[in-house]
């Protein structure tokens, strides 16, 4: 596999708990961590799995009672390093069975890797221009707050919608800025007050602390229109670092998002077609 795309593998081991596995998230800025035994991946986590686990879990644990093995995903998907066109057999497998993420191992079964959402939309900018515009695959579904929103309301309608971003938007309706839980995630105060261990770790730990959509913001949205090229959007990911785009018409008027998970789909379809292609011309 080519290392220009690959994604830095962090792991726990199944005994870790959500708190340690949350730690290594914010540090290394990633939202997935691979759970091992002797180098083994026998589970995966993402920070919106521990959300769900938590809103379900009715005991009255802290996050550094609770062991990572309860939450993580068993159900991995793999795939062998050695595997001829592994990028489009992981495109194919994160549409199909809807996941951000699939490992890659060795003969043994050993943990050697990790291609994500991020790595596949890094390959599509730089190969597929020219294939689709946003409009193809944009989601016209979107999922709004406004910047007086408290932090509290944004997540529970991220976690009521199952999206991991908001866009927000002014009192026209026009976008003026976008909030995930990974922006939740790296502001947190959770891993700095002392011993605690709220289940509110994306929360600000002080309730009289009146922190609002606002208050996360940064200076300057970056948005799209429908009519541009797919591989322009996915450049603009990669370079700011964002998992999705707004979509706007000409009147600035939001119309859809595109989100990482969106190239992923056009990824999948359009890899394998070029690949035909250049084979058919090859024989003709």
């Amino acid at each position: 596999m080519s290392k220009k795309y690959s994604s830095p593998v962090i792991t726990v081991q199944p005994e870790s708990s959500i708190f340690e596995t949350l730690s290594k998230m914010q540090k290394n800025f990633v939202k997935r961590i691979v759970v091992v035994v002797k180098n083994k991946p026998v589970g995966i986590i993402t920070e919106r799995d521990v959300n769900r686990f938590l809103g379900e879990d009715k005991t009255a644990r802290s996050t550094d009672e609770i062991p990572i093995k309860h939450v993580m995903q068993k159900n991995i998907i793999m795939i062998n390093d050695g595997f001829e066109d592994h990028f489009d057999q992981c495109a194919a497998r994160m549409k199909t069975f809807k996941i951000g993420s699939v490992i890659l191992v060795d003969d043994s079964g050993e943990l050697i890797g990790i291609v994500s959402r991020t790595d596949l939309v890094k390959a599509y900018a730089n190969v597929f221009g020219g294939k689709y515009t946003v409009k193809d695959f944009m989601s016209k579904k979107t999922v709004t707050c406004r910047k007086a929103d408290s932090i509290k309301f944004a997540l529970s309608l991220m976690n009521k919608n199952d999206v991991s971003r908001l866009v927000v938007t002014d009192e026209n309706g026009y976008p003026i800025g976008l909030i995930t839980t990974n922006t939740l995630l790296i502001h947190s105060d959770y891993f700095t007050k002392g011993k605690t261990r709220s289940r509110d770790y994306l929360l600000p730990i002080d309730e009289n602390k009146k922190i609002t959509v606002n208050d996360l913001l940064t200076d300057e949205l970056i948005t799209i229109s429908e009519e541009d090229d797919l591989a322009a959007a996915a450049s603009l990911m990669i370079k700011n670092k964002v998992s999705g785009i707004p979509v706007i018409d000409s009147k600035r008027n939001l119309i859809g998002v595109i989100s990482k998970t969106d190239i992923v789909n056009a990824f999948s379809i359009v890899g394998p077609h070029e690949e035909l292609r250049i084979k058919y011309k090859e024989m003709y």
